[in-house]
């Protein structure tokens, strides 16, 4: 041959668009918990100390039943002071992590806003002149009232006033990230709201390293899809190399599609300040 076909490296390999892409977004107050909940889901570990998030996007891969996985989690909480950047990450979410501590009432007043403008900026992200059969469907918002460890007399909230502000009906769960109380029920909420698999969830796969998450994906294209015993349980492994894309990628995302349907007007419908 007179040409020369193109190699990929194994890092390249990875970093291509799996069958499957998730974002998660994970909002809240800081000190309430958000990183150590995280690191139960990714890494099945708690971290006692606190200190202020540093890795702000991380992303999971997953070989579930044949197929791969791609979840990408944002911690949005640095966005706090800056509304347009929390709107973009909020239009380019798929599903959402709403975290308060129980013994911080301004953190729970904190979740409300921003479900509410979760709901509001999907809404109009969303609108279309579909008939009503087509309406849109409910956004996968789950919230997390951490810290339920602590002794009752600290506790600034009650279930009662939570449900009271934000429905019965709303996916919440008091949870401790430090004894993992409740934290499978809301990986298992986030999977199912989400479309994802039951076996995202952090009991429900194997931890591997990314050198044999890589091994297996190679080894499995070689048996051309074919079945082993052992090979095809779920697996998952962290993606070191992960980085935020722009935003400008992330708004292209957002106006693209709309701009494609309206002729160039999709901006009119979800402005990002």
């Amino acid at each position: 041959m007179s040409h020369r076909e193109k190699t990929i490296s194994p890092t390249e390999r990875l970093n291509q668009f799996p069958q499957n892409c998730k974002r998660i977004v994970v909002l809240g107050a800081p000190r309430v918990g958000k990183t150590s909940i995280l690191t139960r889901y990714l890494r099945d570990g708690f971290v006692e100390e606190y200190n202020p998030t540093s890795e702000d996007f991380l992303r999971k891969l997953f070989r579930i039943r044949g197929e791969t996985y791609q979840i990408d989690i944002l911690d949005a909480s640095r966005e706090r002071d800056f509304p347009a950047k929390r709107r973009l990450s909020i239009l380019t979410g798929d599903i959402f992590l709403l975290v308060f501590s129980l013994d911080d009432r301004s953190s729970f007043e904190e979740v409300c806003a921003l479900r509410a403008e979760i709901l509001a900026a999907k809404s109009k992200l969303t609108k279309s002149p579909a008939p009503e059969p087509c309406a849109q469907q409910p956004v996968p918002v789950v919230l997390c009232a951490n810290k339920v460890d602590l002794p009752e007399p600290e506790r600034r909230i009650t279930k009662a006033e939570v449900l009271r502000a934000l429905g019965d009906d709303c996916a919440y769960f008091e949870t401790s990230a430090k004894d993992s109380t409740n934290l499978e029920k809301v990986f298992e909420t986030l999977a199912k709201l989400g479309g994802l698999p039951m076996e995202t969830g952090p009991s429900q796969h194997r931890k591997v390293s990314l050198r044999s998450y890589q091994a297996m994906r190679t080894e499995r294209a070689a048996w051309n899809g074919r079945r082993v015993a052992g090979r095809d349980d779920p697996c998952g492994t962290l993606y070191p190399l992960a980085r935020r894309p722009s935003f400008t990628t992330d708004l292209r995302q957002v106006t693209g599609p709309l701009t494609a349907r309206k002729g160039g007007k999709g901006l009119e419908k979800c402005h990002i300040q």
